[in-house]
């Protein structure tokens, strides 16, 4: 009967914080932010009762791959033997 009431009480795009410091982030603000599953977040103080999260980019996975087909065949193996 308790957690009707809870429920009850809570409004739309406001979260609690459990005993263990965990929140639910409303999922309206996760979309609107292009927040999914599985996202790393960087979380910090933003001043008194103010905290932000910020995706976090690995920027190795966001560029790897993107000079695929932009050089000519053995292009890289002819590079490396002037290296030499």
């Amino acid at each position: 009967m308790k957690r009707v009431k809870d429920a009850a009480k809570r409004r739309r795009g406001r979260t609690r914080l459990s005993r263990k410091h965990q929140a639910t982030i409303p999922v309206d603000a996760l979309r609107r932010a292009g927040l999914g599953s599985g996202d790393e977040l960087e979380v910090e103080a933003a001043g008194s009762g103010r905290i932000t999260l910020k995706r976090v980019r690995d920027v190795i996975t966001q560029y790897a791959g993107c000079l695929t087909g932009r050089y000519p065949p053995r292009y890289l193996a002819r590079l490396r033997r002037e290296w030499r």
